[in-house]
């Protein structure tokens, strides 16, 4: 049912326990064992502790493009992020760079998200924005949709980069989106056979998750575009769904 533009969802915001994730811990211990200096740095801006409110921690927005979805034969062409809290997003702030993938840019990936030989070409490679990149998100707990690509592309272009790799927290707004709907059960024999009733996994993309709170469209597959389609869509869910003073312990990995 719609109300004031949005879909009603359910207002329980309990969670499953999960377990508590010490990254302010982590980070310490890994600025120690990092041997590159941009790692150091990174690291040793901290990370908040797990019992802080959602509503208290710097946040950001971050989205990959690449040339495939195989994070180990694909690389990474663009990068978008953008530093957010509940309640803002700060545009002014943003980045976003083009990069020269460490693979030949395919004709279907230069389809998919617009980005060409020409742009790539003429692009700093992946280590050459590394320093900017590891300073602006320094101490900030990112948000991105769907961690495992963009987690895996980051740690995989560091292993080939400076042979380390990165460990960083993430919130994934398409995950709190499964919470919702992954244990929903299909329609019962009655309502298949007697009320017609067809069973259809409900979509956790960001398009579709960003429909069912009533944010607007987005041309998909830019990453400063799809990184603020990911802020707005955490807003969103914090908003009608869960409570900015719940603890980041129920959020991030």
């Amino acid at each position: 049912m719609l109300h004031g533009g949005l879909l009603r969802l359910p207002t329980d915001t309990r969670l499953p326990a999960r377990p508590a994730s010490d990254w302010r811990g982590r980070f310490a211990v890994l600025a120690e064992q990092t041997k590159d200096a941009r790692l150091q740095a990174y690291y040793r801006a901290g990370m908040p502790i797990g019992s802080t409110p959602i509503g208290e921690v710097p946040l950001m927005a971050m989205d990959v493009e690449t040339t495939g979805l195989n994070p180990a034969k694909d690389g990474i062409v663009s990068v978008g992020i953008l530093p957010m809290s509940l309640t803002s997003i700060q545009s002014s702030a943003s980045r976003h760079w083009i990069v020269q993938p460490h693979v030949p840019l395919a004709d279907e990936s230069v389809t998919f998200h617009g980005i060409t030989h020409s742009q790539v070409a003429d692009a700093p490679k992946f280590v050459d924005i590394l320093d900017e990149l590891l300073a602006a998100i320094a101490g900030h707990v990112l948000v991105v949709h769907c961690r495992a690509i963009e987690r895996s592309f980051l740690n995989n272009a560091m292993h080939r980069l400076i042979h380390e790799p990165i460990e960083m927290p993430m919130i994934d707004t398409m995950e709190l989106e499964a919470r919702l709907y992954r244990n929903q059960p299909p329609p019962s024999w009655w309502q298949r056979v007697v009320l017609k009733k067809q069973y259809k996994p409900v979509s956790i993309r960001l398009a579709d998750s960003r429909k069912r709170y009533g944010l607007p469209f987005y041309k998909p597959h830019h990453a400063l575009t799809d990184a603020l389609a990911t802020a707005e869509l955490l807003q969103a869910q914090i908003a009608h769904r869960f409570n900015p003073e719940m603890p980041l312990d129920d959020f991030w990995c």
